[in-house]
């Protein structure tokens, strides 16, 4: 018993240690993701909820098929944490068993989750933002049986939260009156207005629990996926612009929060808008220069443009996957989510306000 005292002591130390060297080399000892189904990967699992994809084809080309991503290789996340130097996160619903590492991060992104409570409550049971801090003050516990105080102050100052919510909040809440009752009670500035300050009240939750380094993504332009192209309430070829206007007021405020966030009284805090609504749009207009040929359908699916529900499960998907923008009614490919995490990591303050991921580590 002595003896396994003192091999813990040591790992303890040993962690530290490690914790100080990341930190002095200015990379980020940590990542933690919050957000919906664009960033979910297996957390839905285990929950009675019709937003799942641990069944093929999803995850055809992740090594180990299906995990709940709902893509068909590496989500945005993974492939911004081989950017990063980070290993896979582990999904937060796997965590309670000691085998996997929480200390390099935990993805505790939930599909159908929304920054409203109700929002994909049409889809049955998820970790809405709100239960998601929850949840990571679950992970946080844990941690601080791991390290000393100080050190722990250190790492959670010097990790990255990474958060990308708010698109269930239209598609599976606003956007559907025969369910929801909000745009009957809210106009869309109003409604925008609404989000965006229960959206500053969670941030303001993990900012007070000591973290400090804030990546929030944009809304991608949500008339423009297969899901909204299907109801045919657009002209051929283009986007539901109604849509569109709705996400882009939603964006202007999230990016001026970011503006008012880091004008304010916040000790040694960098929040980050990432525009993926405007590299969205970028990649949609050009798509040749981004080596994609298919923009309006999904790689799998089913009805018109492939839009209308996500992958059934073991149906067959196209085998150029990496020259579609979609892969199923909602969700982007493998290929796309390389560009995204690119342009996050690396980007101008274009696709990454005011500054982008890599320089947010030297800080």
């Amino acid at each position: 018993m002595e003896r396994m005292r003192w091999a813990l002591v040591w790992l303890s130390l040993a962690f530290n240690l490690v914790v100080a060297i990341s930190v002095c080399d200015g990379q980020f000892p940590a990542m933690f993701v919050m957000g919906d189904s664009l960033v979910d990967n297996g957390n839905n699992n285990g929950l009675s909820s019709l937003a799942k994809s641990n069944y093929p084809p999803y995850g055809i080309d992740f090594q180990g098929g299906p995990t709940g991503r709902f893509t068909n290789g590496k989500s945005i996340i993974d492939l911004l944490g081989d950017l990063l130097g980070l290993p896979l996160l582990p999904a937060f619903t796997v965590t309670f068993t000691g085998q996997q590492d929480i200390r390099v991060g935990v993805n505790y992104a939930s599909a159908a989750a929304g920054i409203l409570d109700e929002s994909g409550l049409n889809l049955g049971d998820r970790f809405s933002l709100r239960q998601q801090v929850e949840n990571f003050k679950s992970t946080l516990n844990q941690i601080r049986n791991q390290m000393e105080q100080d050190t722990l102050n250190q790492y959670l100052a010097k990790s990255l939260v990474v958060i990308n919510i708010g698109s269930n909040d239209y598609i599976n809440n606003y956007l559907m009156p025969s369910i929801y009752s909000s745009s009957s009670t809210y106009t869309p500035e109003a409604f925008a207005e609404h989000l965006i300050n229960d959206y500053d009240a969670q941030i303001m939750a993990l900012y007070n629990l000591g973290l400090r380094k804030f990546l929030l993504a944009a809304i991608g332009p949500l008339g423009c996926i297969p899901n909204q192209l299907a109801k045919g309430f657009a002209p051929l070829g283009k986007c539901v612009s109604a849509v569109n206007d709705m996400v882009e007021i939603f964006n202007r405020r999230l990016k001026n929060l970011v503006d008012q966030l880091n004008h304010g009284n916040y000790t040694e805090a960098i929040f980050v808008y990432g525009n993926t609504y405007g590299a969205f749009n970028d990649i949609l207009g050009n798509p040749a220069t981004y080596g994609f040929k298919v923009v309006d359908k999904g790689c799998c699916g089913v009805g018109r443009n492939k839009g209308q529900i996500t992958c059934l499960p073991f149906s067959i998907p196209c085998t150029n996957r990496d020259e579609y923008v979609f892969w199923d009614a909602y969700h982007p490919t493998q290929a796309f989510n390389k560009i995204i995490a690119q342009k996050a990591y690396s980007g101008p303050q274009s696709a990454c306000y005011p500054i982008n991921v890599k320089q947010m580590a030297q800080l």
